[in-house]
């Protein structure tokens, strides 16, 4: 027991010691709260306007506003970065104003909902022995004796309204409806899809949608801003290179590909580096990436099975792209670049190589299957050509099935 004791203390005092790639990883957690959202400014001063009576003219309306979005499209984000500097402006300027935030996943019912409402605001409302009209009426009257006006964000609010159904939607919306006082009480109400709100009666969409916010998925350009910024709050200088960043988003980005999903991008980035730090590694490289990709999607896993069934010319084509990423550790290839890979590849192989035509078929089947990930060449660059790239790995892995798969076909074909 006391060597055992030993051996512990010395791999926890190692593994303490060694120097770390992240100076605040907590950066990249999903559930932080940056400063600043790129590509998201033009949202958050929609969210302003429409909350400004707040600061200039209290209770005058009861505010209502729709945002909607896709996962990691920044919904959420959005609207807590807004109530907590909406907040604290308003503070400063001397309007008792406060934000409450209710996760409505965990809360899908009105007398929940409520409750989670009173505790946020430290209201002394009871837990039990009140109906959730009963409950609303005294957290009103509370805000009413406090003179606090509060801006309540439910998110995941369409899986509130499937299970509380359309009467507790409508009894929301329409709190103030024949009231002549100051009103306290203002939403924001946060879906994934507007669809998902369909089964509304048509009154109480049309409320909802009367101020209206949409998130688009987000672009590789607007990804790599996202990284970048996020990057320099969480890793030293110099663990990391643009290379990797634009890797990221160009595999999460809506235009080449990808489900535009910034929280999806963040986590590969903070899982490249925890992979990083437990080989030792001082940087972040793309095969650290491509790790971290696999490991959350488990691709390699997924296309071994499809790699199987390739002809003989496809897997030499793809141990072209295989190789030229691994030994040149690029973020992708040019389609030149493959085509002369291709054909050094058959020269050792003995095999006589496909023309241009046939290999740009190869590489578009590739493609088509997620094997591979293929994009015309944007602006700014010399002639137009093919971009090609693997998303995940390691790379060392996939070359070797495609070795053992390649000899496995010339075998059968001897």
């Amino acid at each position: 027991m006391f060597y055992l004791s030993i051996d512990a203390w010395r791999i926890v005092e190692e593994e303490l010691d060694k120097p770390s790639i992240f100076k605040s990883r907590e950066s990249l957690a999903p559930e932080h709260l940056p400063d600043k959202l790129p590509h998201r400014e033009n949202e958050l001063r929609t969210l302003v306007s429409y909350f400004k009576h707040l600061v200039t003219n209290p209770g005058v309306i009861s505010q209502r506003v729709l945002i909607v979005g896709g996962v990691g499209t920044g919904k959420t984000a959005l609207s807590r970065l807004f109530g907590r500097s909406f907040t604290r402006f308003a503070r400063e300027k001397g309007y008792n104003v406060a934000y409450v935030h209710v996760n409505c996943h965990r809360n899908r019912t009105l007398f929940n909902v409520i409750y989670e409402v009173s505790l946020q605001l430290a209201l002394p409302l009871p837990s039990r022995g009140l109906s959730a009209k009963e409950m609303y009426d005294a957290l009103l009257s509370y805000l009413h004796e406090l003179g606090l006006h509060v801006i309540i964000a439910l998110d995941e609010f369409h899986y509130f309204a499937s299970v509380a159904g359309s009467d507790a939607v409508y009894f929301l919306t329409r709190t103030y409806d024949a009231f002549e006082g100051a009103k306290h009480v203002n939403f924001i109400f946060i879906a994934s899809d507007k669809s998902k709100l369909a089964f509304l009666d048509p009154t109480t969409e049309g409320y909802l949608l009367r101020h209206f916010i949409k998130l688009e998925p987000y672009t590789s350009r607007q990804l790599y801003d996202i990284l970048k910024y996020r990057a320099e709050l969480s890793l030293y200088e110099g663990t990391y290179d643009e290379d990797v960043l634009k890797f990221i988003a160009n595999y999460e980005g809506v235009d080449t590909g990808g489900g535009g999903n910034a929280r999806h991008a963040l986590e590969v980035l903070l899982l490249a580096g925890d992979i990083a730090e437990r080989e030792s590694a001082r940087r972040v490289t793309l095969e650290h990436v491509r790790k971290a990709i696999t490991s959350l999607s488990r691709e390699l896993v997924n296309v071994s099975d499809f790699l199987k069934a390739l002809a003989l010319h496809e897997l030499l084509v793809l141990l072209s792209i295989t190789r030229l990423l691994r030994r040149g550790g690029k973020r992708e290839v040019k389609m030149g670049e493959i085509e002369e890979e291709y054909q050094s590849i058959c020269e050792l192989y003995g095999e006589v190589p496909r023309k241009h035509t046939q290999l740009y078929e190869y590489i578009q089947s590739l493609a088509k299957a997620n094997v591979i990930h293929a994009y015309p060449s944007g602006r700014g660059q010399r002639g137009r050509t093919t971009i090609v790239t693997i998303h995940y790995g390691p790379l060392d892995a996939l070359e070797k099935l495609i070795l053992e798969l390649i000899e496995r076909k010339r075998k059968l074909e001897a």
